[in-house]
């Protein structure tokens, strides 16, 4: 393994094995997974000066797509033995934290990546990645309606000029899956599938066969830590939506519709560890730039807005909204004009 693929291993790998260590033998394992998932990234971002390097953009990555692979199967290792150690009492709080992290960080920016590929396999896996925190509509809403519309007013996962984040999470979480379903409902009468073929009847399903999965796994002890790890996972993603498109809008042409995507309409990150952590989803422009292109090729265009902190620590400065508009509605506006 050569190139940034080293930086995206280490990143990832490690936690899962902290976790698992956590969720097998409890004691001091869980806190250095919860350590390792909010102080040690947090300090490495703010002590490593260098940037990540960048693989060619027209290059093949077979070793980032196996990682994306492992990284899939291991979350739903992680979450059943979180559950279980959580309804057994092996770990407690710190280990949820870290698997909630975990969960909203690398296996949220992980699906994310996944349902981009070309491969339906790998697609599949980012879907039920996204099940098993039971957010499996966000399979379609990403690709059919937030790709087409951000930073625009018709898409829920654009947060808007001094919109707070307590009122964009349900705002986002409602109106991605109505459109999604609407996407998926329109695409399905155009090629004449029967109803059962629609996904979100797999979403739905998925969900149900997850929450029944958890009890089996953990009883209702299991199934209690289970749902609110999902919606501490859901959270996050919705906190990451938030960040990178707060404030920044796409202008409208004389025809009414709205200017193509440009690096401007998405903030962006260029600290190392949590990038690395979260396979260069801080790169947010390029990603919508370049859809389908790999995360280790994602780029950080000169001409686009950046986040005065990393990605992780502007979501927690978003927990507070008066510190939060204090910092970005300035620069937010200096992008819109």
């Amino acid at each position: 393994m050569s190139g940034p693929m080293r930086f995206f291993a280490a990143a990832t790998l490690l936690p899962v094995a902290l976790i698992a260590a956590g969720a097998l033998a409890g004691g001091v394992w869980p806190w250095l997974a919860l350590g390792y998932m909010t102080v040690f990234t947090a300090a490495a971002d703010r002590l490593i000066a260098r940037t990540l390097p960048t693989a060619p953009p027209e290059a093949e990555f077979p070793v980032a797509d196996a990682l994306s692979a492992v990284l899939a199967l291991a979350q739903f290792a992680l979450l059943a033995l979180t559950v279980r150690a959580l309804a057994t009492g092996i770990a407690g709080v710190p280990l949820f934290l870290a698997m909630a992290l975990f969960a909203g960080q690398v296996g949220n920016s992980n699906a994310h990546e996944l349902i981009h590929r070309g491969s339906r396999l790998l697609r599949g896996l980012g879907m039920w990645a996204y099940v098993s925190v039971l957010f499996g509509h966000h399979t379609s809403a990403h690709v059919l309606v937030h790709h087409i519309r951000v930073a625009t007013r018709g898409d829920p996962n654009s947060a808007r000029p001094g919109e707070s984040l307590y009122r964009f999470i349900p705002r986002a979480w409602r109106g991605s899956f109505r459109e999604g379903f609407r996407a998926e409902s329109e695409r399905l009468a155009r090629v004449g599938r029967p109803w059962w073929r629609h996904p979100y009847v797999t979403y739905l399903g998925g969900a149900v066969l997850m929450l029944v999965l958890a009890a089996l796994i953990g009883g209702w002890r299991g199934l209690a830590w289970y749902v609110p790890l999902a919606l501490f996972a859901q959270a996050q993603l919705l906190m990451s939506d938030y960040v990178q498109h707060y404030g920044l809008a796409r202008a409208l042409r004389p025809d009414g519709k709205p200017e193509p995507v440009a690096p401007r309409h998405s903030w962006n990150s260029p600290h190392p560890a949590s990038s690395a952590l979260m396979l260069n989803a801080p790169r947010h422009s390029d990603h919508h730039g370049h859809p389908t292109r790999p995360y280790p090729a994602l780029e950080l265009p000169p001409d686009a807005p950046m986040l005065p902190r990393s990605l992780p620590v502007m979501a927690t400065l978003a927990l507070v909204p008066p510190l939060w508009r204090r910092v970005m509605d300035p620069r937010a506006a200096r992008w819109r004009g």
